[in-house]
């Protein structure tokens, strides 16, 4: 039983998606869609997956739940609400109410495209990040390492919001450095209420010639810091076709948690994010 906690999907003719830009980012802009990528996650041994939004427009989350609510494959979904408005508690509220909406787990931004490092710690974005947490949703840190030390001063602040670090927070695996991302998430991680997603790893490193020993120093960096229980597998499908198939992805997860006993990857591979999201 393997649980992927982290794809997306789109549709362009619904919706651009206006993040898809340049010749490097070209090959993700067609449609992916649930049809798309069942035979490839069952043929790697997933059964349940986490949908995540991709583009900070309102009407996005509706329709992922509607298409949670269509495909016994989605378990759950991570949807975007607009953190600052002043009704965020009643809009979280009538999310829930729409089709699917049993299956909103969480909620995320796009922080990582905010020029303000600390965004996270601005009032507004705090009251809303409260909201999150008296609703019982999980919040997703889409961060850069820069970024990491205002994630650790709000998580701080939250210690009721369970909060997991999409993409271990995007450490700067294709120049090889670790520091300073490796002492932020081991400041992250010390919070026992935040979690990791080893997620979005392949697109971090060279795109063309990785390897999974440079993955390694990153993914051991993070069992050391949340241990097994803490962290998740997440393919960041279709992301991760820049640089490798779902197949290729979910392969390296397990060779990289290899040194695991069985229930400490089972841990990885299910149970964290099973417990973490309530699928």
């Amino acid at each position: 039983m393997t649980v992927d906690a982290h794809h997306h999907v789109w549709d362009l003719s619904v919706r651009d998606q206006d993040w898809i830009t340049g010749p490097e980012l070209q090959p993700l802009r067609r449609d992916f869609s649930v049809a798309d990528l069942a035979p490839e996650a069952r043929a790697a041994g997933v059964d349940r997956t986490v949908l995540v939004q991709t583009v900070t427009v309102a009407e996005e989350t509706p329709e992922l739940l509607a298409l949670a609510d269509a495909h016994d494959l989605i378990a759950g979904v991570v949807g975007w609400t607009d953190l600052t408005r002043p009704d965020i508690t009643d809009e979280l509220a009538r999310l829930r109410e729409l089709p699917g909406g049993h299956r909103l787990k969480g909620i995320r931004h796009q922080v990582q495209g905010e020029p303000d490092p600390n965004w996270l710690l601005r009032p507004d974005v705090r009251r809303g990040l409260t909201a999150v947490a008296d609703a019982g949703l999980v919040y997703d840190l889409l961060v850069l390492p820069d970024q990491l030390p205002a994630a650790v001063e709000a998580a701080r602040s939250h210690p009721h919001l369970t909060l997991v670090l999409d993409h271990l927070g995007k450490p700067p695996i294709a120049s090889g450095r670790r520091e300073p991302w490796a002492a932020s998430v081991r400041s992250l991680a010390a919070l026992p209420h935040t979690y990791g997603k080893l997620s979005g790893l392949v697109t971090e490193a060279d795109r063309k010639t990785w390897r999974t020993a440079d993955l390694r120093p990153y993914t051991d960096t993070a069992l050391d810091a949340f241990g097994p229980s803490r962290l998740m597998f997440g393919s960041d499908w279709p992301v991760c076709t820049l640089a490798a198939t779902y197949g290729q992805v979910t392969d390296t997860a397990r060779e990289l948690t290899r040194a695991l006993d069985a229930a400490e990857r089972a841990e990885v591979f299910e149970g964290t994010a099973t417990r973490v999201y309530g699928l």
